[in-house]
């Protein structure tokens, strides 16, 4: 609550806590703070706090899918799939505005991901067993790659692509309106309801794939379903923000110190700690330059990797 009213209140044009308060439960809209805050700052607090969460949980399944505690969503080519979209609609379309790369950049992470699923093994229904996970890895990363080198060609040949292009990669919150969280808020809930409904299914295949089917999970149906969630997740947030690293990693990792390896805490958990990484990282982003601003994906970076190394070096890191 104390991020999300900071993140009513600070910014270019501050104003007082209590204004920001009022905007909320008594909008005035005679008065310019007030207007400002319902305007622009709400939707993009929402948005911040939806794009954190959509980060952590996916990043919490990705990590359950792989049995890799240093997976992240865009080990399924999410952000690759999404940057080589936005760049083809800027060149051929001419697209420049968030609400109009949103379509293509989601299109482009769930093609990328279902392409990496495909390759990977996981549309053949194989499970989560040792080798599939080996095949979604090199998967991702080959699709990663041969995308990253689109975009790279593209962006290099033609500077107006470039100019355009350079303003949604480093992903960022700014300028996203109530348009964009209409279109992002619907997929993120999906994603969330869906991923709570295979939690205790991770749980029980956690414990062996014979033990889970006795236990009454179905090991197909669950990595579908938790793959399908990935994707959701994954790239309603990308689209609706661009690619922003670390949150999907460090958040269930911070996680999992707090409540264990259980799915059924471990992804609330991920999910509330992704909104307040991502929040601060939008305020602070707000503070360090004015009046200009950092983009939040470059704060969460710059603050997340430190962060994320010195629970690793301090040995706090709970097993998956």
């Amino acid at each position: 609550m104390l991020l999300a009213l900071l993140s009513l209140a600070v910014g270019s044009h501050p104003v007082p806590l209590g204004t920001a308060w009022h905007a909320v439960v008594a909008f005035d809209p005679a008065d310019d703070g007030q207007l400002v805050v319902r305007t622009l700052r709400v939707p993009r607090t929402a948005l911040a706090v939806l794009v954190g969460a959509a980060l952590g949980t996916a990043g919490a399944l990705v990590q359950a899918l792989t049995r890799n505690p240093l997976a992240e969503p865009g080990l399924l080519g999410v952000n690759a799939g999404a940057a080589a979209a936005v760049v083809t609609a800027i060149l051929t379309l001419g697209v420049s505005t968030p609400l109009g790369r949103l379509p293509f950049a989601l299109a482009g992470s769930a093609a990328a991901a279902a392409l990496v699923l495909a390759l990977g093994g996981g549309l053949r229904g194989g499970g989560p067993g040792g080798g599939s996970r080996v095949q979604l890895v090199l998967a991702g990363t080959a699709i990663s790659v041969v995308l990253a080198a689109y975009t790279s060609t593209v962006t290099i040949n033609e500077p107006d692509v470039f100019d355009v292009f350079r303003l949604w990669v480093v992903g960022s919150l700014q300028g996203r309106g109530t348009d964009v969280l209409l279109v992002t808020a619907p997929l993120v809930l999906a994603g969330l309801l869906l991923a709570l409904g295979v939690a205790g299914s991770l749980d029980a295949l956690a414990l062996g794939a014979d033990t889970g089917a006795a236990l009454g999970a179905s090991v197909r149906r669950t990595w579908v379903l938790t793959a399908v969630a990935v994707v959701v997740l994954s790239a309603a947030a990308t689209a609706a923000a661009g690619p922003i690293a670390f949150v999907g990693l460090a958040a269930p990792h911070a996680a999992r110190t707090l409540t264990g390896p259980a799915h059924r805490r471990l992804l609330p958990a991920s999910a509330l700690l992704g909104a307040c990484t991502l929040l601060a990282a939008d305020v602070v982003g707000r503070v360090v330059a004015v009046p200009s601003e950092v983009q939040a994906g470059i704060v969460a970076a710059l603050v997340g990797a430190p962060v994320f190394v010195h629970l690793v070096r301090n040995r706090r890191v709970a097993g998956l």
